[in-house]
Parts: C-alpha cells; sequence; structure tokens
C-alpha cells in the first residue's frame, strides 16, 4: 500500500506540469464541461487523500495483529492483575531461584571471586585473569541470560540462534573468539612491543625457543594415555607454551568446550613462572654453570630488524600455512615498531588496540567457564597437564642449552634456556635473577630475551602443527 501511495504521488506531480503546457483546447461543443488543470489537480489531490486514509487503516491493523504497544489500553493488565500474582512473578523471574535448581552456579561464583582476588590482591597476570574472572561471574549469573554455550555447540557458530534474537552480550563478544579475531589482534600488540634483536644477535637462541616446545607434544602424549581424543589433547598440550593468546586461538578450533579452564590455567601458570621456574632450574645445573658470564650481544642494525619480521612471516607461512594468522600478526606489529615510519600505528596498537580487545578477550574466554564445563574431572586432569607441559618446556630449554655446551666454544649459560617459553619477558626476568643470585656481576636478561621471543615464535608454529595435523 506504501508503495501504492508513493506511485500514485510520483504520477501526479509528472502529469500536472505537462497538462499545464499542452495547447490551448478546441472550440468547446455547446454545455461541454472544460477540465482545466486546476481540476484536474483537485482530483489527484483527492486520490492522494484516500490513499492516505486507507494507509492509515492498513497501520492501525498491523499494529493491533503484531501485539504492539502503541494505541493499547491497559484494561487487559488491570483485570488481570492482582499484588500476589506480581510478586510471584518477581520471585520466579528473579536469580536467586537459580542458586536452588543448580548449587553449582554458587561454586563457579566463588571460583571467579578467587580467581578475581588472585588478579587483583596477587597480581597474578590481572590484565587479563580478572576480566576472565569477571567473565565467569556474569555468565553464572543464573537467568542473566548473557551466553548461551548451546549457541557453539559442537564446535560450530548456530548463525540460526543468533537470528532469533535470543543471543546474549557475551554470545555477541565471543564470537571474536570463536572466529580467531582477538588472539591475532593480540599478538598485533604483542609483536609491536617484542624487540627481536637479541634473537637476531644471537641466532642460536633459536634452538632454545624450539627446545621449550617440547613439552607441549610431550604432554600432547600425555593427555591421549589419560583417556583426552586427540583434538583435546592438542589444546591441552598448548599450555606448556606459556603463551595465553595462542592457547585461547588453538583451543577455540580444536576443543572449544574446554577453553575456559584451559585459559585459566594457561594465565595461571604465566602467572607462576617465578614460582615454577627456578627450582627447575637449580635442579637441572651446577652452581658453577650458574656463573657462567656471557659476552655482550652484538648491535643489531634497523635494516636486519625490518627484513627479519618479513623473511620470517614468508618462510613460515609457506612451509606452514596454518600457522600464517598468528605469525602474520605478531610479524605485522613487528615491522610497525622496527620500521621508522608508522609510530602512530605502532603506538596504537601497543596501547589502545591491545587493552581494548584484552578486555573482550577476557570477559569472552570467562564466558565459557560454565559449571558444565568447569566442575568435572576433565578440569582437573588439564590443571595437572598444564603445569606438567610448563615444567617439562622449563627443562628442555636447560638441557638443551647444556648439550649445546658441549660442541660450542663460547658457552652459554643454561639458565637462559628456561625463558624459551614465551611467557614474555617474565621468564627472561627469572633467568637473570636467578643468575645474580649466584653471581652478583652477571647480566643475562638480554641473552634470555632471545630464547624468550624464540618461544613467541616457537609456540605459534606449534599451534601451526597442530591444526596442520588435526582436521576440524
Amino acid at each position: 500500500m506504501k508503495l501504492y501511495f508513493s506511485l500514485l504521488l510520483a504520477a501526479v506531480m509528472f502529469v500536472m506540469p505537462l497538462q499545464a503546457q499542452d495547447n490551448q483546447p478546441a472550440e468547446p461543443v455547446e454545455g461541454e464541461v472544460i477540465e482545466t488543470p486546476a481540476t484536474e489537480a483537485n482530483q489527484g489531490i483527492m486520490l492522494i487523500d484516500e490513499a492516505a486514509e486507507e494507509i492509515a487503516i492498513e497501520a492501525e491493523a498491523e499494529v493491533a495483529a503484531v501485539g504492539g504497544s502503541q494505541g493499547r489500553d491497559n484494561s487487559a493488565i488491570d483485570n488481570e492483575f492482582s499484588v500476589g500474582k506480581a510478586i510471584k512473578d518477581f520471585v520466579n523471574q528473579a536469580g536467586f531461584k537459580g542458586f536452588a535448581d543448580d548449587w553449582r552456579y554458587a561454586v563457579m561464583i566463588l571460583v571467579s571471586f578467587v580467581l578475581l582476588y588472585l588478579a587483583i590482591v596477587k597480581k597474578f597476570e590481572p590484565l587479563l585473569l580478572m576480566p576472565i574472572a569477571f567473565g565467569m561471574l556474569l555468565t553464572n549469573l543464573p537467568g542473566a541470560g548473557m551466553y548461551h554455550a548451546e549457541f557453539f555447540a559442537g564446535g560450530h557458530v548456530h548463525w540460526g540462534d543468533f537470528a532469533l534474537g535470543s543471543a546474549g552480550l557475551l554470545d555477541y563478544l565471543y564470537l571474536g573468539v570463536k572466529l580467531g579475531i582477538y588472539p591475532c589482534l593480540i599478538f598485533v600488540g604483542v609483536g609491536a612491543m617484542t624487540d627481536f634483536g637479541p634473537l637476531i644477535a644471537n641466532p642460536k637462541s633459536l634452538l632454545l625457543g624450539a627446545a621449550a616446545q617440547i613439552g607441549i607434544f610431550a604432554t600432547f602424549l600425555g593427555a591421549l594415555v589419560l583417556g583426552f581424543n586427540y583434538w583435546e589433547a592438542g589444546s591441552i598440550g598448548i599450555i606448556g607454551g606459556a603463551d595465553g593468546p595462542t592457547a585461547i586461538y588453538l583451543t577455540s578450533k580444536l576443543a572449544p568446550h574446554l577453553l575456559g579452564p584451559i585459559a585459566v590455567a594457561a594465565y595461571s601458570y604465566m602467572a607462576l613462572v617465578p614460582v615454577i621456574q627456578p627450582p627447575i632450574m637449580k635442579l637441572l645445573t651446577t652452581e658453577k654453570e650458574r656463573k657462567i658470564e656471557m659476552k655482550q650481544l652484538r648491535t643489531v642494525s634497523q635494516r636486519e630488524k625490518i627484513i627479519f619480521p618479513i623473511v620470517i612471516t614468508v618462510i613460515i607461512a609457506l612451509l606452514l600455512p596454518s600457522a600464517a594468522p598468528l605469525i602474520g600478526c605478531l610479524m605485522l606489529g613487528n615491522l610497525m615498531k622496527e620500521c621508522g615510519v608508522t609510530e602512530r600505528l605502532s603506538k596504537t596498537v601497543q596501547n589502545e588496540l591491545m587493552n581494548i580487545v584484552t578486555i573482550f578477550l577476557g570477559i569472552s574466554v570467562g564466558a565459557t567457564a560454565t559449571a558444565d564445563a568447569f566442575l568435572n574431572w576433565q578440569t582437573l586432569g588439564i590443571l595437572t597437564l598444564g603445569i606438567i607441559a610448563f615444567s617439562c618446556g622449563s627443562a628442555s630449554g636447560v638441557l638443551l642449552a647444556k648439550v649445546m655446551n658441549l660442541f660450542t666454544k663460547e658457552k652459554i649459560n643454561p639458565l637462559i634456556g628456561s625463558a624459551g617459553v614465551s611467557a614474555v619477558p617474565m621468564a627472561a626476568r627469572v633467568s637473570q635473577t636467578v643468575g645474580q643470585q649466584y653471581n652478583p656481576g652477571n647480566f643475562l636478561l638480554m641473552h634470555a630475551m632471545g630464547p624468550n621471543v624464540a618461544g613467541v615464535i616457537g609456540s605459534a608454529v606449534a599451534a601451526g602443527i597442530l591444526l596442520a595435523f588435526l582436521p576440524l
């Protein structure tokens, strides 16, 4: 009807000027009524009024049909209203009733409180653990309906459920995790904050970063022994890389139902690097090895720093296309930092973009920690295997450094091998701290940064290998 009205109005407006420009009519026959332009305009206006009236009647009918609030009277509610019924409906809709229906809501909220305490008071990776904990709190509030795990059942996004309009806020935010957007954007920021100079100056440290990834594949085998399937075992093993965004990226692809426990384990163990690593480092080295002093690294030119991210991106993307999203974003951020002509972009990805995406990533990951996904024996197994993976990764780097000392003239302090896990720069700082306990004049930080940044590349490559060998 609205289309009819618009066409009618356009036709009238078009015809009126044409009629006004016509030649004078022939002499009228006696008694004939002459149709003047004014008369035709009045007829057009009458037609428009009739069409408008029809549209108004049709609109009233549509409002009545869909039950809209406009034009409705209050008689239906007034006739049915009672104080008792209103109070009963309010109680039934309140979230408190959910605790009586399922006690696990209360347990998960207590878990979120514990994580908030660790993040705020103990400062355990607060930038991400705090949003994760708050996302866990939001998703476990009964009746809030902010996240629906069934929308992502089977590892796929059920777009039809979103079309129905019943999705909550966290459902929409979680799409950034499910589609692999947030982890890659985080990697852009990580790359912009990373200095690959120590790795370029000492290419041998790349081997130490690679050795630390042994923990990933060792834990993969251990998880299979405990009954996890290949996809779940791969997601659990990546915890050993000590790289939160990589763990989230891989798990969202392989085993999204384990995303909550794996993310909590990954970031918790990253925060516990100063606690976990020193005993392992001391156990596997002698006092003499801890006192080894390493020569100062050479100066790396800006040209080398510009060429490095480009070459690494091309080589790894061609060898392992499945690792291209993570490696490409990491090297893009680093190139922004090193090229010298995109300082504004570099600062943006290091600060504003990184902070915004971290908030969305943390809340979304926390939302997956529902009672069904978290309160089970699998979670206990994941936490246990996670610390084994992390410990194996740290030990592998130290042991390889000891082996390399058998064949190299310039000795390597084995303590820097533990920095091969990609907890940047915390793992490198631990190497420096432990080294100075035995030799106060020993400065290992820059040497440890080589395997540390190599570990970032290594964990992304390990994730790519698992994606390549495990069909989605």
